[in-house]
């Protein structure tokens, strides 16, 4: 399952220092809870959505509402909470293991169906919400190299554009992981 988590940050002069603690001391936390598989942080190239979004390939909502979860890496945001706007968080089935997404490559999501994605000449990938807020209900996720950036500003209404912030993290317990083409 695909657990997502999309924010946007209101505090510019502490916004660095909000970054490095996601990217490196919380990312890390969560991909050693068990059940937690993959994580890797995005930044969008487009408006219209949160700043931030987070994917991590899971078992399944169990590993959400786990002590081990809670202790590791849900809701240690304290510091951070004031500050945290657009918050979003889904879990969707579809796919078992989240794209990674490399320094020369996007995420292209769409809520409004895979057709736009398909135009772009993406392979679009349906996942659908079984848990937490359910919005949006359906989302579909391609990869893109970034030698087409002059379209960025012209992408269909619920289609959005994220550049990795993050390598993909994979869990030591998980053997080599699987790629997307």
């Amino acid at each position: 399952m695909i657990y997502t988590v999309e924010c946007s940050f209101a505090d510019p002069a502490n916004e660095a220092q909000w970054n490095d603690f996601y990217s490196l001391e919380k990312l890390p936390a969560l991909i050693s809870v068990s059940g937690f598989h993959t994580s890797q942080r995005f930044k969008a190239l487009t408006s219209g959505c949160p700043v931030y979004l987070a994917v991590h390939s899971i078992d399944n909502l169990d590993v959400l509402q786990a002590d081990e979860y809670r202790r590791k890496g849900g809701g240690n945001f304290a510091r951070w909470q004031q500050h945290i706007t657009d918050w979003h968080r889904n879990l969707y089935e579809g796919l078992d293991r989240a794209p990674a997404i490399g320094a020369d490559e996007h995420l292209v999501a769409s809520a409004t169906g895979p057709d736009a994605l398909i135009k772009m000449g993406l392979v679009p990938y349906q996942m659908n919400a079984v848990a937490l807020e359910k919005c949006p209900e359906r989302r579909w996720l391609a990869k893109r190299g970034r030698f087409i950036d002059s379209g960025v500003k012209h992408l269909p209404q619920g289609v959005h554009l994220y550049v990795p912030m993050t390598n993909q993290l994979t869990s030591s317990r998980d053997a080599a992981p699987k790629t997307w083409q």
